[in-house]
């Protein structure tokens, strides 16, 4: 649920807060008050593109956020985002520069637009005044019935499609490009040859050129080395003055003083312990000096040996493992090549397998779109009915099963079909002339949509499902109810108060007997303040939605009838 909205400096809003209860929120006001500002205001925290005219003329950016009750979808995203919940609220803010770039937090942390597009699923869904059915194409229709029958993206069925499309042409990708112009395989080939041979030719290592040139560096510096390793052991042992006879000697004289003086014993045995230490360093560094071997062959043969690597890095990677697994992807590409027509048989035998296992999904996945079709077609075509008109509804999906129509979410083509008279024949959506239909069709959809998708959740949630669950989402409605009037009204009114008894609802409206019908009702109100406009919202009391409802049935002029006629609509309401 949202709890909270809020904007400041935002096209003519100066600073506006609303906060928002459960059930039906109606805003309503003056033509041109900035009632749709505040639900693109929070278009924008579910997503949006943002844009500089959004900042207020003089402001130095603008600002939007709002806080929803949180879900577990919702904590969901956000622990595959990185970002901390605290398991009851989601804050969502956005920052707009007059450039027309801007900064996104999520609880206070710092986000991406992408972050808030993967929330807005599970935090509110916004129908906006300009969305008619005319526009809904394949896709979107599609998506609707996939909503009601609890079909999810990250779902098993679809997952399972996905997958299967994504092997399949994979695979058909590969088979392409082997049976592709036999010149262009052959030019390919000749140089794929001699890049094979060159690595195969030097036959590298990993890590090779790393102990190389350590070898290099010692043998480069061999007598240098030497003379430095048998000072060291001179000083440390070999020589007249040692430091290991000069601590034999200081031993001995401690161990006189231990005889006679305990306190002694310890450091003793201390210098006796750095005595030994230094015998141990003299014998390694001995042993070093003895194992070096001046040797110019050698040497010029390691420096041959890393020219030749170089070469190679230069070529084909910046490190000798690179080198080595361009080589082998090369010669795999050969192999192909030279065991072309087994190959080909053996990639279209896969391909023939990943066929039949998309054909499968796919097949699986249709049967569920065609039965919740069923049950879609019926509900809608009651909630349209509910709302005073007499149709006939369909749900089609047509499954074309040629390769040209395979797609990862399937190959069914969804289609709502209509006749809003008696007697007519079923027609497209886009073919329904009236705007008043269109708003009713619209809203019964989205009724039903919801409805179902939220009993497809309870019934996977009751069986042990992996479905997806429906979140109790916010729906916002913009002004969808243009066009109609009168007993029309009335029931969109209903049934939106119908649908709000299950999840939050927001609606801009200009109908009285859709705002009879409000829990929360809202005023908008643009005022002059200063020589600058500015816009607002607050919530009205009983007596003050009936002068709103009131001047939305007389416009400016309030009448004592229509002050009577709004209280007659806010008591049918209850």
């Amino acid at each position: 649920m949202l709890l909270e909205l809020r904007a400041e400096n935002y096209a003519v809003i100066d600073h506006a807060v609303a906060v928002f209860g459960p059930g039906l929120n109606l805003l309503t006001g003056e033509t041109g008050a900035g009632k749709s500002i505040l639900v693109d205001a929070l278009a924008l925290l579910m997503g949006d593109k943002a844009s500089s005219d959004m900042v207020r003329h003089g402001a130095d950016r603008a600002v939007v956020a709002c806080v929803f009750e949180s879900t577990a979808g919702a904590e969901a995203a956000l622990e595959a985002n990185g970002l901390d919940g605290d398991g009851e609220e989601v804050i969502l803010r956005r920052e707009i520069l007059p450039n027309g770039k801007g900064r996104v937090y999520v609880n206070n942390q710092p986000a991406t637009v992408t972050v808030l597009r993967q929330l807005a699923p599970e935090l509110a869904l916004i129908h906006a005044q300009s969305e008619t059915l005319g526009a809904f194409d394949a896709a979107q229709q599609r998506g609707l019935l996939d909503r009601f029958a609890g079909i999810s993206a990250d779902g098993e069925l679809a997952t399972a499609v996905s997958a299967a499309f994504a092997n399949w042409r994979e695979i058909s990708t590969r088979l392409d490009d082997l049976e592709r112009d036999e010149q262009d395989r052959l030019r390919a080939a000749d140089l794929w040859s001699f890049q094979n041979k060159e690595i195969a030719g030097v036959r590298p290592v990993a890590g090779e050129d790393e102990a190389l040139e350590n070898e290099r560096r010692i043998l480069a510096n061999a007598e240098k080395l030497y003379a430095a390793a048998m000072s060291a052991y001179e000083l440390l042992y070999e020589g007249s003055s040692s430091a290991e006879g000069n601590l034999r000697a200081a031993e001995k004289h401690l161990d006189e003083l231990a005889r006679f003086d305990h306190k002694f014993v310890e450091t003793a045995e201390q210098l006796a312990s750095a005595r030994a230490v230094v015998e141990d360093v003299g014998a390694t560094v001995r042993d070093y000096a003895e194992s070096i071997q001046a040797s110019p062959e050698r040497l010029a043969e390691i420096e041959d040996r890393l020219a030749l690597l170089e070469r190679l890095k230069r070529k084909y990677g910046s490190t000798l493992s690179e080198v080595i697994a361009y080589g082998e992807e090369v010669s795999a590409k050969l192999a192909e090549i030279e065991n072309r027509d087994e190959v080909l048989k053996s990639l279209k035998a896969d391909l023939l397998r990943a066929a039949e296992r998309y054909c499968s999904a796919a097949a699986s996945l249709s049967k569920e779109r065609i039965a919740a079709a069923k049950r879609l077609e019926k509900l809608a075509e009651h909630q349209i009915n509910d709302l005073a008109m007499k149709v006939k509804f369909a749900v089609g999906v047509a499954s074309r099963q040629e390769e040209t129509f395979w797609t990862s979410h399937g190959w069914d083509t969804v289609e709502c079909r209509i006749a809003t008279n008696a007697g007519e024949p079923l027609k497209p959506l886009d073919e329904i002339a009236s705007g008043g239909e269109m708003s009713r069709v619209l809203l019964a959809l989205k009724v039903s949509v919801e409805e179902g998708a939220n009993l497809a959740a309870s019934h996977a949630s009751a069986k042990g499902g992996k479905k997806k669950t429906a979140a109790p989402r916010t729906l916002v409605f913009d002004e969808i109810d243009i066009g109609i009037g009168g007993r029309a009204a009335e029931a969109v009114g209903q049934k939106l108060k119908e649908l709000s008894r299950a999840q939050q609802i927001l609606c801009v409206t200009h109908l009285p007997q859709i705002a009879a019908f409000a829990d929360q009702h809202f005023l908008i109100e643009k005022r002059e303040h200063q020589g600058r406009t500015k816009t607002a919202i607050r919530l009205m009391d009983e007596s003050e939605r009936t002068q709103e409802i009131a001047r939305m049935l007389s416009g400016a002029a309030v009448t004592e009838t229509s002050v009577k006629h709004a209280e007659q609509l806010l008591r049918g309401s209850r």
